[in-house]
């Protein structure tokens, strides 16, 4: 077959390009150490590769956020400890303050000036902030100041919300506790019934904190216990005022009705009576607040004493549900720090697999690549030296 100069050059030079072509990707491979760079590369592995890239992606935004959650649960975790402590100090405070016939008023005044001190320490505590400058309990409105002193108490500002933040594809955790759940939402009492002195009592008469002696026959009401017709008997009404018990009064004998008992001692008046009302929630900071009113009160007459030593009874079950509510708070934060170290390690496993399957399909395999890379580059030499030489063949170089 005879061929043109012109096909000849043609085809030499395009045989060259594909060489060169050829060497300057397996040249580019080496340099970047992978051995697919574009799709053409590897059509089929490309696919694999964005797959796995794109799962390295989100298993990175996941470790992000289980990072932030684990530096505010941590944060959490010990704003709770802080007010354990602060709790376990009003307690000792007011198991002090209960020597109500050693004290003086200016004694019980300068344990409120303490007490005091503990509320504010409880306030700081309860509007706390992160590194990013977000409060701890505020809910969803975190950058809202949760808690505000007000004429009526300390007030929450924020919502009941927890803020989720997603650590794995199909699992969550809240970064947070709301400061209602932690500081607002506390059962009051024993957790059945608490127990308190009419402040127009005019004898002597305490009454504790009580207790459920069979819970299935309670039934939940506000009930008063009355002295009448003469301090010698009592008589206990519901909250509609329908007689459920009376009896004779005997001091420290205990008062049993609809599944419960108090014991009511000292010497009450005519007329005197007391309350056992079913539990309602009282928050952290009303606690505090209501002995702190108690002990800068008039003190020193028999009756006052004794509407003090009630009261202080009563703050000391209830400061004790305080402490149990918090454990219950610092226990929930443990459990989701625990998720979160399980779900790294779960993470980190999984980043193993991804890397390795990754490296795979696309890491060079350097002895193949050096190998094919010698081979297209001698290839190219010859292709070359064979045009070089080749092209001064003519007839004219013949002729003389």
């Amino acid at each position: 077959m005879r061929i043109s100069t012109q096909t000849f050059y043609a085809r030499s030079l395009s045989a060259m390009l594909d060489q060169q072509s050829a060497l300057s990707r397996i040249q580019n491979q080496v340099a970047t150490g992978k051995r697919v760079n574009t799709p053409a590369d590897d059509p089929i592995a490309s696919v694999h590769i964005l797959e796995l890239e794109r799962a390295q992606s989100e298993s990175e935004q996941y470790q992000k956020n289980s990072d932030s959650a684990r530096g505010r649960l941590s944060l959490e975790e010990q704003s709770i400890a802080d007010v354990g402590l602060v709790v376990q100090r009003v307690r000792e405070l007011v198991v002090q303050a209960s020597s109500t016939g050693s004290l003086t008023n200016s004694d019980r005044q300068s344990i409120a000036v303490e007490l005091a001190s503990r509320l504010e320490e409880l306030q700081d505590i309860a509007n706390r902030k992160d590194g990013n400058g977000e409060y701890l309990f505020g809910g969803f409105s975190t950058l809202t100041q949760p808690f505000a002193v007000t004429a009526g108490g300390t007030a929450y500002q924020g919502d009941q919300g927890n803020r989720l933040l997603q650590i794995g594809p199909t699992q969550k955790v809240a970064d947070s506790h709301s400061g209602n759940d932690v500081f607002m939402n506390i059962e009051g009492g024993n957790g059945t019934f608490s127990t308190a002195a009419t402040s127009t009592n005019t004898g002597t008469g305490l009454i504790t904190v009580g207790t459920v002696t069979d819970r299935s026959a309670w039934v939940p009401d506000d009930y008063s216990i009355t002295f009448t017709p003469t301090a010698d008997a009592y008589e206990v009404r519901d909250g509609l005022g329908a007689l459920v018990t009376s009896g004779a009064y005997t001091d420290g004998t205990a008062i049993a009705f609809n599944g419960v008992q108090v014991t009511v001692s000292g010497t009450p008046a005519l007329n005197d009576s007391f309350a056992v009302n079913q539990s309602s929630n009282e928050d952290a900071f009303t606690t505090v607040q209501k002995v702190i009113t108690a002990l800068n009160g008039p003190g020193g007459s028999a009756t006052g004493n004794a509407q003090l030593s009630t009261l202080l009874g009563n703050s000391l079950q209830q400061l004790d549900q305080v402490t149990d509510h918090m454990l219950n708070v610092r226990s929930q934060v443990g459990a989701r720090l625990s998720t979160l170290d399980n779900a790294d390690s779960s993470r980190d496993a999984l980043g193993v697999d991804l890397k390795t399957s990754l490296g795979e399909l696309r890491d060079l395999d350097y002895a193949t690549a050096l190998t094919q890379m010698n081979q297209q580059l001698v290839g190219l030499q010859a292709a070359q030296l064979s045009y070089s030489k080749i092209s001064q063949l003519s007839l004219f170089n013949y002729l003389s």
